[in-house]
């Protein structure tokens, strides 16, 4: 069955991990990506490792480059060079993150292109922008710097922590893959490509979500909090006989149900905890008093009977014990796809469910190519 994209053809000039990403999620829908790589290193995540794969190739590199096809160009050759400008030429969509303006001088910009692709659909990923913050390193640790991401992230007394995962660069590719679909839907009424802009801080900034709109909204700037949350609670993981258990309590209707099911009641009428506003008022002691009802039992026992109780909560699980959880949900979190030699390799699988065009999943992540010619 032909995936929902299997019309378009794209050319990934980008490295790392959010431009790869983009096009890796226009790849699992059916287009056909041709990498492009420097000769002899290729992208740089094939040498971020450990871990390594049983080949022997960097699980990095694996995360976000399956379903594509790659070539090996050296852009400071001008036959290479010429060979890139007709991959371009015949794509619908370009993918690129290089530094702005480097794009440009190689003769391989979004109006040099246009002039021979006009429908060409050329996204652009940079750090900062193409402005003032054109020379600035777009590394995804220090957009989550700059970006206030850290501010908010880590206990109130320790010091700013990072995301356990590079997830400003994880964001901006989604917005990228958003931003080039909304362009190839603009290309099928008017004929027209398009140029798509993302920059890592205005997407991070965006995805700050209620955490931004305290701040632009009501003038509130949001601080470290640990693992509670400004506007709801009990909304954080609490240790139990044995285990973290989180809880992650939305409304008073769960709440009473959650104070029904550790065998306290009277909490759900307490003054202090009645409503969510209380909640958050009083959160220390709630905090408190949680801990002492959720020593009774371990977190495991504890997640299945609040599950029955209707209660939002779980164990916090390592990954591969939230991969198992996954599969034991028949979620089906893995795929298996064939490298070129034929074996087996394990990725996991694209979130989206279409009924009609579902992702595929036709090409493991190439092998370092040789250069053509």
């Amino acid at each position: 069955m032909p995936g929902a994209l299997s019309h378009l053809r794209v050319v990934d000039f980008s490295r790392v991990l959010a431009g790869p990403l983009a096009a890796m999620v226009l790849g699992d829908l059916g287009a056909e990506v041709v990498k492009v790589e420097r000769p002899g290193a290729g992208d740089e995540t094939r040498g971020w490792g450990p871990p390594f794969d049983g080949r022997g190739r960097a699980s990095y590199f694996e995360a976000v480059n399956r379903n594509k096809r790659s070539v090996a160009l050296d852009l400071r050759d001008p036959a290479d060079l010429e060979r890139a400008r007709e991959l371009a030429a015949q794509a619908d969509v370009l993918v690129e993150n290089f530094r702005p303006g480097v794009m440009d001088r190689l003769g391989l910009g979004y109006e040099e292109l246009r002039e021979r692709n006009p429908r060409l659909i050329y996204a652009s990923i940079t750090g900062f922008g193409r402005g003032a913050g054109a020379a600035l390193p777009g590394y995804d640790l220090l957009v989550q710097a700059v970006g206030g991401l850290m501010s908010i992230t880590g206990e109130p007394d320790g010091e700013p922590q990072k995301v356990g995962v590079a997830l400003v660069d994880v964001i901006a590719g989604l917005f990228a893959a958003v931003g080039i679909l909304a362009a190839v839907e603009h290309r099928h009424r008017s004929g027209r490509g398009q140029r798509v802009e993302i920059d890592l801080l205005s997407s991070l900034l965006a995805a700050l979500a209620n955490q931004a709109t305290a701040y632009t909204v009501a003038g509130e700037v949001p601080r470290r909090m640990g693992n509670a949350h400004p506007s709801i609670a009990p909304y954080e993981p609490l240790p139990t006989a044995r285990g973290e258990l989180v809880l992650a309590v939305g409304n008073d209707r769960q709440f009473a149900r959650l104070c029904e099911a550790l065998g306290a009641p009277e909490l759900a009428a307490d003054e202090r905890f009645a409503t969510n506003a209380a909640r958050v008022t009083n959160r220390a002691a709630l905090r408190e008093r949680l801990t002492e009802l959720l020593a009774a039992r371990p977190a495991a026992e504890w997640a299945a009977l609040l599950a029955d109780a209707g209660v939002p909560a779980g164990e916090v699980n390592d990954v591969r014990g939230a991969f198992a959880f996954a599969e034991a949900l028949g979620l089906d979190p893995v795929v298996v796809v064939r490298d070129e030699e034929g074996r087996e390799v394990r990725l996991p699988r694209n979130p989206i469910r279409l009924s009609e065009t579902p992702p595929t999943y036709r090409l493991a992540p190439p092998a370092m190519p040789e250069r053509e010619g």
